[in-house]
């Protein structure tokens, strides 16, 4: 399944469900990594949609996984999981080969797309996968959980473009849960588009634009040098959490200006 896997790295394929008839059929996946200290990937398994890759990182001391779509998903109905364990000492970076596009089915049924991301003592999580788009039509609840060790560093960058060039926003539900030796961290929900409560598109929060975002560093060594809240930019802050941690939040007029804003944040926040 996956050509470029080392010696002692089990690559597997899942398997997909299709249920029901034609009109109501799913897809429910759940692809899965394990990264070691030793720069292993003891379990490495794609499914259906979410095809995974060991791919070469630019420094040595990661260990890098591309997720691949093997196909149209997440459309209406569908059930994709994609579970990330980085034991301690590991240090792992995933990415994207593209951006996810969520797309409507043939029910009323939303997708659903969970992240569950366990991260051991002395581990390293570099997670930044491309933009999430909402097609017009779309309906996607995402869910991201994260659990850290006390001494567990993260980088968790996430961005949502709502609509392709021209067309209206599909609906978006996405949450992210952050817990830090068991504490709570971090755990905000925020919702755009149609099928969203009324006001996600006023001043108050997108204020007409179309690509919002977030990076989130947590790192032990703020304990020491706290980060100050600063604005970055004409619709971009960063604020320092309790944890240690720091988080970026931004909007733009497009993808490209989101990203822009994001990269320079995680250049000064995580040059590790």
């Amino acid at each position: 399944m996956t050509p470029a896997a080392t010696a002692g790295t089990t690559a597997t394929a899942g398997t997909t469900a299709t249920a029901g008839t034609a009109a109501s059929s799913r897809i429910v996946a759940t692809a899965r990594i394990v990264a070691d200290a030793a720069g292993g990937l003891p379990l490495l398994v794609s499914d259906g949609p979410l095809a995974l890759r060991r791919t070469r990182a630019a420094t040595g001391a990661y260990t890098r996984v591309t997720v691949v779509g093997a196909m149209s998903a997440p459309l209406g109905g569908d059930r994709l999981t994609v579970e990330a364990e980085v034991r301690d000492g590991a240090r792992l970076l995933v990415d994207s080969a593209a951006a996810t596009v969520a797309l409507p089915g043939r029910g009323a049924e939303p997708a659903t797309y969970d992240v569950r991301l366990t991260v051991g003592d002395g581990g390293v999580l570099r997670w930044l996968p491309e933009q999430l788009v909402c097609a017009r039509g779309s309906d996607l609840v995402m869910r991201t959980t994260v659990e850290l060790a006390p001494t567990a560093r993260l980088v968790l960058r996430e961005e949502q473009i709502l609509g392709r060039h021209g067309e209206e926003p599909g609906t978006l539900l996405s949450r992210l849960t952050v817990r830090r030796a068991g504490r709570p961290l971090l755990d905000q929900e925020v919702a755009y588009g149609p099928g969203a409560l009324g006001g996600w598109d006023g001043g108050a929060v997108l204020a007409g634009n179309r690509a919002t975002g977030q990076l989130l560093v947590v790192d032990p060594g703020f304990e020491e040098k706290p980060v100050a809240a600063r604005v970055l930019a004409a619709n971009a802050v960063l604020a320092p959490l309790a944890g240690p941690a720091a988080l970026v939040t931004a909007v733009a007029p497009d993808a490209l200006r989101l990203r822009r804003v994001l990269d320079e944040a995680l250049g000064a926040l995580a040059p590790f």
